[in-house]
């Protein structure tokens, strides 16, 4: 038990820095292509960690599995359309780290069908996968600084969603009681397991199409 926790520790400190700066590189990516360089120009769009990680989400990332990098910025007023862009930018971090799953799930089967899985390899790998499709539903909670508070400007008149943002603080420090005590385990696990069951799905059939 106390060499899975640390190999778990340990693996999503390697998801603190190779998956992260991903997410967050994606986000800089589509602001900047539809039409806001803010990000660009501050130096959000590369694959140094240092540049986008955030103290207490990264401790929360370590620790619970669950956690958050600095925002990317992004002014909207540069976007052609607002609304647009600004969806598309919030969305762009979950969908990479989909992507990076769906790429994980066909090297764990590779490997596997190679024989070169070990127990260890495999316990990795998966800890790893799991994270990533963790953070990409954790980051869709419409809760400030994650990713679906920013699909909410999207969404919601600019009345309604400065009026939730009043609360910004109080909707912080639930999601912090929320994390740290383990609410949000059974719904975010679910949400998280349907879809590697999905990657799971996809990659068979992909499998089955390319099958010689």
């Amino acid at each position: 038990v106390i060499l899975k926790n640390f190999l778990q520790i340990l693996m999503r400190a390697m998801v603190l820095v190779a998956v992260i700066p991903i997410h967050e590189c994606a986000h800089g990516l589509a602001a900047s292509w539809m039409g806001d360089h803010t990000a660009r120009d501050l130096g959000r769009t590369t694959l140094n960690p240092l540049a986008h990680l955030d103290p207490i989400g990264s401790l929360a990332l370590v620790f619970t599995g669950l956690g958050w990098a600095k925002p990317v910025p992004v002014d909207t007023r540069n976007f052609r359309n607002p609304k647009a862009g600004m969806a598309i930018t919030a969305l762009a971090g979950p969908a990479a780290n989909l992507v990076l799953a769906l790429v994980l799930v066909v090297v764990i089967k590779g490997l596997n069908l190679a024989g070169l899985l070990g127990v260890g390899l495999y316990l990795a790998l998966a800890i790893v996968l799991q994270t990533t499709v963790h953070l990409a539903v954790f980051n869709m909670i419409p809760i400030p600084p994650l990713d679906g508070s920013r699909l909410l400007t999207a969404l919601l008149p600019d009345r309604l969603y400065y009026a939730l943002m009043r609360y910004e603080r109080v909707i912080m420090a639930v999601l912090l009681l929320a994390l740290f005590t383990g609410l949000l385990d059974l719904p975010l696990g679910g949400i998280t397991g349907a879809i590697l069951w999905g990657l799971d799905k996809l990659t068979f059939f992909l499998g089955t199409i390319w099958a010689p």
